[in-house]
């Protein structure tokens, strides 16, 4: 159009004018289409800052300022951070039926195994449901003892029971056989883990006892930190840490190489049941409180300061961490019953599912890391598929993958 303008404006000084008519007119109408006055400037210097909210603790600055452009700035930044979501199955994969399921808050009877065999104890009497198959078997398990917690070996061959007597139990699956029984606590044994060929039992009486299977003799080593119940317990993946919770609202970390805790915290004010070491931070800790605290703590079991809460807004009764995100899988009881999917480090609701018609009492992640087991006191056994992945392990997992498969 300069071009034209130029050419004839040269030749014909109607033509010119005719032109710059038509060049207006032509610039109204797209300012018009895209809803820009032509009479007003697009960028005004002169216009006042816009005024706050009379609450807000800073004053507007001058015209021109830099007051208004840090508040875009800021939101822009914030929208910058919103974090991506994935998309998880809000629907159970699989359904169970878990009839006589016991209704109590501080036993611990469900486990998955390595051979992707999960065993869950109803009453008295221990089922075996093979995932790969789906077959069920049950173990030979002919007492009155009522069984209060399970615990897998890493290797998936044995599985130790206990009992409500303070028997503690060792049972090979594939012959169906108890082993043998390791007596001596004064109540019921309602928490169990393993640490290589050592299992260690949590007590009524608020007791920790270290039980090496290859032995006679076979308490090694007996722990006392809690005034209560323990129904929390979990060796870290190396073996050199272990965590407790229990009735009284204490969490102790306790070194493997000392019988009095390194760190001892009483930030819960409920019962603490709930405890998982993270898979590709060796130095965290996650911890849940019961029904009259609902918060998750995040702990470093170096220098045992608190890193991180997150407040659940319900009783929290077994956490989760993923091989393969980092995330973390809580479970809850009252009043809400459902598992959360938190991210990590932002602690970022993932997503909530409502998971059960009565409180979740126990949880259970798949040797492959994608699929959740809770179990409920509404006699149902569910399995999730909330961690899928492609293969890959976050972190340093695989390291300990290969770390836990040369113990075996």
């Amino acid at each position: 159009m300069a071009s034209l303008h130029y050419h004839f404006a040269k030749n014909n000084k109607d033509t010119s004018q005719y032109l710059e008519h038509s060049e207006k007119a032509y610039r109204e109408h797209i300012a018009e289409a895209v809803g820009i006055d032509p009479k007003q400037r697009i960028l005004n210097y002169s216009a006042e800052t816009p005024k706050r909210a009379s609450g807000d603790k800073h004053k507007a600055g001058p015209a021109g300022s830099s007051s208004s452009i840090s508040s875009a700035a800021s939101d822009t930044s914030r929208s910058s951070r919103v974090l991506p979501t994935r998309r998880i199955l809000t629907a159970a994969e699989k359904i169970l039926d878990a009839p006589y399921m016991t209704d109590d808050f501080y036993l611990n009877l469900l486990d998955w195994s390595n051979q992707n065999i999960v065993a869950v104890a109803l009453d008295k009497a221990i089922y075996l449901w093979n995932a790969d198959y789906g077959t069920i078997k049950t173990l030979d398990y002919s007492s009155e003892d009522a069984i209060t917690s399970l615990a897998w070996e890493i290797s998936g061959q044995f599985l130790a029971v206990g009992t409500d007597s303070g028997d503690t139990q060792i049972w090979d699956v594939e012959a169906n056989q108890k082993l043998r029984s390791m007596r001596g606590h004064m109540g019921r044994v309602g928490v169990l883990s393993w640490n290589k060929y050592m299992v260690s039992s949590g007590a009524r009486d608020g007791s920790i006892w270290h039980h090496d299977v290859r032995a006679a003799n076979h308490k090694v080593s007996e722990l006392h930190g809690h005034v209560d119940e323990v129904c929390g317990l979990e060796w870290r993946s190396d073996g050199m840490m272990l965590a407790s919770g229990g009735n009284d609202n204490t969490v102790h970390l306790w070194d493997a190489r000392l019988t009095k805790p390194k760190f001892s915290k009483t930030s819960h004010s409920g019962a603490v049941k709930a405890i998982a070491w993270c898979p590709w931070d060796l130095n965290l800790v996650a911890t849940g409180g019961g029904r009259d605290d609902t918060l998750i703590h995040f702990w470093n079991s170096t220098h045992g300061g608190k890193v991180k809460s997150v407040y659940t807004g319900s009783q929290v009764t077994s956490l989760l961490w993923s091989k393969h995100h980092r995330e973390i899988v809580s479970t809850h009881g009252y009043p809400k019953n459902q598992l959360t999917v938190w991210g990590y480090p932002a602690l970022n609701r993932i997503v909530d599912i409502p998971g059960h018609e009565s409180r979740i009492l126990h949880s259970a992640l798949s040797p492959d890391g994608q699929v959740v087991a809770t179990a409920a006191a509404d006699e149902n056994l569910k399995f999730w598929r909330i961690f899928e992945h492609d293969g890959k392990l976050v972190g340093n997992e695989r390291k300990l993958m290969r770390r836990s498969n040369s113990l075996r």
